[in-house]
């Protein structure tokens, strides 16, 4: 069984947000906090060993929240590099697992990570455990130490295709799964949730999940 004490918290907030336009997406208000910032006070009082984010120049201060704050600076960076640094920092603290999580699915909740630890109990370190909506998986994505290597050798979108569709899904609500990847979408989840920011903008917008093909075109991108 893997304990939420024995695992290590890889929150990625590193990227170049191409789609975005101008700005860093991380950093605009929703809710009356960064967007970046949900996750990780969505979780805060889950007892992980230990909380790391992989950043590229966020302003955004994970560290008065607990985060060890990781610089991925390399000029070629995707996001399979990211990860790579936040499981390669759990391996050499031994922790027993690793959650991946996005820092720009601001919806994701405590009550869904327990559920994929939930999901692991009788996996211990060959779990596998990702998100899905009941068509696509999806992060946040729990990895026992044993899958730590496989994800290390990840370099294209097929391997991490592979692991993830190996590994069990665990289905929520898609609106929990929503990911800000333009400066639309941001706007619909504002509208979506009533949120104060949304009144700020003449645009109106009924929010989407997306076609199963535009989430899997998501995922696809993330390793």
């Amino acid at each position: 069984m893997i304990a939420v004490e024995d695992t290590v918290l890889v929150l990625l907030a590193a990227g170049r947000s191409e789609r975005f336009g101008p700005g860093n997406k991380l950093e605009e208000q929703f809710l009356a906090r960064p967007l970046g910032l949900h996750v990780a006070v969505a979780l805060e009082d889950m007892p992980f060993r230990e909380r790391i984010v992989v950043v590229d120049g966020c302003a955004i201060d994970y560290g008065a929240h607990h985060f060890r704050v990781l610089h991925n600076g390399a000029p070629d960076r995707d996001i399979a590099s990211s990860v790579r640094m936040g499981v390669d920092c759990a391996r050499a603290r031994d922790a027993a697992a690793v959650l991946i999580a996005l820092a720009d699915m601001p919806r994701v909740t405590a009550a869904h990570i327990y559920r994929l630890f939930d999901a692991a109990s009788d996996l211990d370190g060959a779990a596998v455990v990702a998100s899905s909506d009941g068509t696509t998986p999806c992060p946040p994505v729990l990895f026992g130490r044993d899958r730590f290597e496989d994800v290390l050798a990840i370099t294209g979108d097929q391997g991490a295709r592979d692991l993830i569709q190996s590994g069990r899904h665990v289905v929520t609500n898609a609106a929990e799964l929503i990911d800000v990847d333009t400066q639309e979408d941001l706007q619909r989840l504002r509208e979506l949730v009533h949120a104060p920011e949304a009144l700020t903008r003449p645009e109106s917008h009924v929010l989407r999940a997306g076609s199963s093909e535009e989430r899997r075109a998501a995922f696809d991108s993330l390793l």
